[in-house]
C-alpha cells in the first residue's frame, strides 16, 4: 500500500522499472469554504477563523466541484493569479448552483491555471449562506510519465 501521493503515482506504473508504462497524473481534492456566498472574496480552505485562502498550483485543471454544505442561489468560481493579480471571475464555473449538495461536473471550464492561483467566488443570484465542499483537480504531468521508476 502506498503511503503518499508520490508513491501511489509511481505504483500506478505497475512496477515497471523500464519506464514503458504511462502512470498518469494524480487526482487531488482541495477542501473549500465560502463564508458568505453573496460577497466576492477569496475562497478559504475551512471555516476556522483566519483559515488560509485556497490556492491551486500552476497547471491545475478542475474536474469537479462537490458541494457538501449547500447554500442558496448561484455563484461564479474563478481565479486570481498569485503573482500577476489577473482576475478571471468565472475561470472554474459560471453560474454554479450551490443550493443543493452534490457533485457538479458539467458546466466547468476545464481550463488549466497558468500560474499559482487563488480560488475566488462571487454571487450570481441572491444568497448569503455559507457553502463548503471539495474541488477535485489534476496537474498534467509535463514529463508524460517518464519519472516513473
Amino acid at each position: 500500500m502506498a503511503l503518499s501521493t508520490t508513491q501511489s503515482i509511481w505504483r500506478s506504473g505497475g512496477g515497471d522499472t523500464t519506464r514503458t508504462a504511462y502512470c498518469g497524473s494524480g487526482v487531488m481534492a482541495a477542501q473549500f469554504y465560502i463564508e458568505d456566498a453573496s460577497e466576492s472574496a477569496n475562497v478559504k480552505i475551512s471555516d476556522v477563523a483566519g483559515a488560509p485562502s485556497l490556492i491551486l498550483p500552476a497547471g491545475a485543471v478542475v474536474l469537479s466541484v462537490n458541494i457538501v454544505t449547500a447554500g442558496t442561489g448561484s455563484i461564479d468560481i474563478g481565479t486570481t493569479g498569485y503573482n500577476s493579480g489577473t482576475a478571471t471571475p468565472a475561470a472554474i464555473a459560471n453560474n454554479l448552483s450551490v443550493g443543493t449538495a452534490g457533485l457538479v461536473t458539467s458546466g466547468l471550464t476545464l481550463t488549466a491555471t497558468s500560474e499559482l492561483a487563488y480560488v475566488t467566488s462571487r454571487s450570481d443570484t441572491s444568497g448569503n449562506d455559507p457553502v463548503a465542499g471539495f474541488i477535485t483537480y489534476f496537474v498534467a504531468d509535463p514529463l508524460v510519465g517518464q519519472q516513473n521508476v
